[in-house]
């Protein structure tokens, strides 16, 4: 005699309901300041620290977005921060592709420690390192410069990159690259017109990674950009700088303008790029 199948709905449906209302309370913990600080934008310093902080701002004015762009140079930090973080991010892509696929189908000696080594940068935090950072930077005469930021930015992505990529790697079907070996494909050719496109969900998720953690890292730019190098400062840099450049009186207002600029492009990235990232991310347990 067969027993009946127990009735688990209402467990699934509590625990449903559960998830849900916390991610309804996450979600509200994320938006709210984005959008307060996007609306404070527009306000006075007044209008901030009245009665009714929350509140929408009875005028919507856009000085401070004048005054961010313009007297605080918010657009020339802005280029400079495109500049850098496309550099580092292509060499980054680059470079840590190449390592994982080589990691990921190959096997030779000291394969396993080198890939190791790529995984032990992940423990190392970087505020350790910033005084070697600085002397190795200051050695090499690149201590100022997008040069030496792009050089460090490398580094610092690379252990991720590799050890995301070469699980991902790991995933892909043999037959596709052993086929194009046998029709006379050389590996480089084989990696770049055949297993990179492979890879397309893979690739795209790291690099979106990768471009938000650098676009929003600051230390590294106030060890590697000192004060004298104000020309080539990251926005990161400026935000922080524009509260304080009316003197005495904070700029309020300018440093939620200042913040909004620097918010929307990476919203827009990532609201493009949402599907890739999300197949990206579950290709490998699909697989």
């Amino acid at each position: 005699m067969t027993r009946p199948p127990q009735r688990t709905g209402g467990r699934v449906g509590v625990f449903g309901a559960l998830s849900h209302l916390a991610l309804v309370v996450w979600a509200i913990l994320v938006i709210f300041p984005i959008i307060w600080t996007f609306l404070g934008s527009f306000k006075t310093n007044t209008e901030i620290f009245g009665e009714h902080p929350l509140g929408l701002p009875a005028t919507f004015h856009w000085d401070a977005w004048g005054r961010a762009w313009a007297k605080a140079h918010i657009g020339q930090y802005m280029v400079n921060t495109v500049i850098v973080v496309a550099l580092s991010t292509f060499f980054t892509m680059l470079l840590s592709s190449m390592a994982a696929y080589v990691l990921a189908r190959y096997r030779f000696f000291g394969s396993k420690v080198i890939y190791l080594l790529f995984v032990s940068g992940l423990s190392f935090p970087v505020f350790l390192a910033l005084v070697p950072l600085f002397l190795t930077v200051k050695n090499l005469g690149l201590l100022g410069t997008h040069t030496g930021v792009v050089i460090v930015y490398v580094a610092y992505s690379l252990p991720f990159s590799v050890f995301f990529l070469t699980a991902f790697f790991k995933t892909l079907p043999t037959s596709v690259a052993e086929a194009a070996m046998m029709d006379g494909a050389s590996h480089t050719r084989t990696f770049f017109q055949v297993m990179l496109p492979m890879a397309k969900p893979g690739l795209i998720s790291i690099t979106i990674f990768n471009i938000l953690g650098q676009w929003n890292q600051y230390l590294l730019p106030i060890v590697l950009l000192p004060g004298n190098a104000e020309d080539k400062w990251l926005i990161t840099q400026g935000i922080a700088n524009i509260s304080t450049n009316a003197g005495y009186e904070a700029d309020w207002a300018g440093l939620f303008a200042a913040l909004s600029m620097a918010i929307i492009p990476m919203l827009i990235v990532y609201i493009v790029f949402q599907r890739q990232i999300q197949s990206g991310l579950t290709a490998g347990a699909l697989k």
